[in-house]
């Protein structure tokens, strides 16, 4: 799958929202989600509580309170193209853990 696919339902990189943050995470059998971005990162401000980090990888979480983010590669070349997967969402793997 080219990274400016989509899977099958509809998403693909120039999504918003959630479903955005669930393509990048699947994208390349979800060999993309931890892959860094170029330049460390982008600075970021938590669409959930407001606080600073930096998105370093293509999905990546804001430590204060956990919210999903994610960037595209076409689009990592902005903050402004961050995107929140909302309040109510949990990665897989934080499911598993809860």
């Amino acid at each position: 799958m080219g990274c400016c696919s989509n899977n099958g339902s509809g998403a693909g990189p120039f999504a918003q929202g959630r479903e955005l943050v669930e393509f990048v995470y699947q994208a390349h059998g979800g060999a993309l989600r931890e892959r860094p971005i170029s330049g460390g990162g982008l600075k970021a401000t938590c669409q959930g509580c407001g606080g600073p980090f930096i998105l370093a990888t293509f999905v990546g979480k804001c430590p204060a309170c956990g919210g999903v983010h994610a960037v595209s590669p076409p689009r990592s070349g902005d903050p402004a193209n961050i995107q929140f997967a909302g309040k109510d969402f949990f990665l897989p793997e934080d499911r598993l853990s809860a």
